[in-house]
């Protein structure tokens, strides 16, 4: 016995210490003392309906998504049929976002046709008919089932996004998953700057390099005469007052470079420290932005995010190596949100906000008192029930049940668990979970001691049959937990982890720590001293 307590003290001194390390960090005392210096930078982090948040549902326009598709394959067409020779014209989208174009010879209908079929199978021909100079006018639209296809893609690269600009945001257990009819729930706890949130989220991100056009004049254009192959915009401009000036600009129609190609963007500083957005491009965006940067020197190529022109800035050499940066009047918040928009990519298609909730975190906190209250309460009397009916048992099974909980927050702060209200009653379950085990080992040992065993043989025949038991019992429990986990969300998982990591930290005290206190007991009580159980 004294061989197997050599290192048997040992690992549960370790763990007791690791532990600790991850649970002290929670309660904000420790946290800003000194102490909380030394300790890992963990702590539990508290659901939307503990801590308070915001919880949003978002709708996504699904029909930009079409649009966007449409209008690039209208250009893939065109491009394809130029190859062979094929006289297509002006390629767009219509209002009832349908692919239109005009083929310019009537012979070429047959080729046109049969590339359209060979190469694009998801596009289907809703009509055509010839006009009097002779073209044939087509009106395309994806098949139907490609539109269910091209929704449901939209949808879930949407969701992807989201997250990942919320996790480069810095919120811990966001909540975000789709709803039916094209919707989306978000649930950002501990968030107290709502808007800004739902300024990173709603961002579509549509980032494109269109070259100015210089020939252009920007008077006329205001006054509704733009050039063929070119448009207006407007920059925007804060100045140091805080006020805005909206600069007319006009830009070539057809974009020069989208932002699909960047792969990193960071907030960086000019040498008047003023923050701007420093991006880096692949190798294949590093090519076109050398190639455009070369044919265009001394040109001004504008950056355009969501229909916004940033900045204009002029080309003063071929720029290689694949680097650009978005300058403007940024705060350092707002190049810091640019970054983290352009990082996590552009979403598929706008997304607007249907419904905004804010949680206070008044209730959370009503919640945990309450919680902890009836915690304090519930263990109060079940560690006094211990120790009046089992005695030094007991004494031992309140023991490993403290050793039980402290298990339970530091496993849900070392891995980032998000504690919720059906979590705390996760944590409720599993200390009574807990102390049935402790029970039905403790029964078991007074049946050998009636039988006649010896305190030592008891406790050895007590655990021997009741941890294939308790084994059983918490398998079955911790699949479920796994089953809730998997097909859960938001709260349900919470309750789900909680209840898996205090089944495991059940096993642990009651079948392996409280067998170590019985084990050292032994081995230091005198012949003949009676074993109160």
């Amino acid at each position: 016995m004294k061989g197997n307590l050599r290192w048997k003290i040992p690992v549960i001194l370790l763990v007791l210490i690791i532990s600790l390390l991850y649970f002290l960090p929670s309660f904000s005392g420790i946290k800003n003392s000194s102490l909380g210096d030394i300790l890992p930078d963990r702590q539990v982090n508290l659901g939307l309906d503990l801590r308070g948040g915001i919880h949003l549902t978002l709708g996504v326009e699904v029909e930009r998504a079409l649009e966007r598709s449409l209008s690039q394959i209208g250009q893939d067409i065109r491009d394809e049929a130029r190859l062979q020779d094929i006289l297509v014209l002006r390629p767009r989208v219509s209002d009832d976002h349908r692919l239109e174009f005009s083929l310019l010879r009537q012979e070429q209908q047959r080729d046109l046709e049969r590339m359209i079929s060979q190469q694009y199978n998801n596009l289907r021909i809703v009509s055509r008919h010839s006009d009097d100079d002779g073209r044939i006018r087509y009106v395309l639209d994806f098949t139907a089932e490609y539109k269910e296809i091209l929704n449901d893609m939209t949808l879930d690269q949407a969701v992807k996004t989201i997250r990942n600009r919320i996790d480069q945001f810095g919120v811990a257990e966001p909540d975000i998953r789709r709803q039916q009819d094209e919707r989306i729930q978000v649930q950002l706890p501990g968030i107290d700057d709502p808007q800004r949130a739902i300024s990173i989220i709603g961002q579509t991100a549509h980032l494109e390099f269109k070259l100015v056009d210089e020939d252009a004049d920007v008077q006329r254009a205001v006054e509704g005469v733009v050039p063929p192959g070119s448009r207006l915009y407007y920059q925007q401009t804060t100045m140091p007052d805080g006020s805005t000036r909206e600069e007319p600009v006009v830009l070539r129609a057809e974009t020069a470079m989208t932002g699909e190609y960047i792969t990193n963007a960071h907030t960086a500083f000019d040498q008047y420290n003023q923050p701007y957005v420093a991006i880096a491009f692949d190798n294949r965006g590093s090519r076109i932005f050398e190639r455009i940067t070369g044919e265009n020197v001394r040109q001004r190529l504008a950056i355009v995010l969501d229909g916004n022109v940033y900045s204009t800035p002029v080309i003063q050499e071929r720029i290689s190596g694949g680097r650009a940066s978005i300058t403007g009047r940024f705060t350092v918040d707002e190049a810091h949100d640019l970054a983290v928009v352009l990082r996590a990519g552009s979403l598929p298609a706008p997304v607007f906000v249907m419904e905004e909730r804010t949680v206070g975190p008044s209730l959370g906190q009503e919640s945990i008192e309450r919680g902890v209250r009836s915690a304090v309460i519930g263990g109060a009397l079940v560690l006094i029930f211990m120790v009046f009916y089992f005695g030094f048992a007991g004494v031992v099974a309140n023991t490993v049940l403290a050793f039980n909980i402290i298990l339970i927050i530091a496993g849900l702060a070392g891995f980032g668990a998000t504690l919720t209200l059906p979590g705390i009653a996760g944590i409720i379950l599993t200390i009574g979970i807990a102390v049935d085990a402790n029970v039905l080992i403790f029964e078991r040992i007074r049946e050998e001691l009636r039988r006649g065993l010896s305190p030592r043989a008891a406790v050895e025949e007590g655990y021997n049959r009741a941890t294939l038991t308790i084994l059983d019992a918490n398998v079955t429990t911790i699949i479920a937990a796994v089953v809730l986990y998997q097909f859960g969300t938001g709260p349900i998982r919470g309750f789900a982890v909680t209840l898996t990591l205090g089944i495991l930290a059940s096993m642990f005290t009651a079948i392996f720590v409280s067998r170590v206190l019985f084990d050292i007991w032994i081995s230091k009580r005198k012949p003949g001293t009676a074993f109160n159980i």
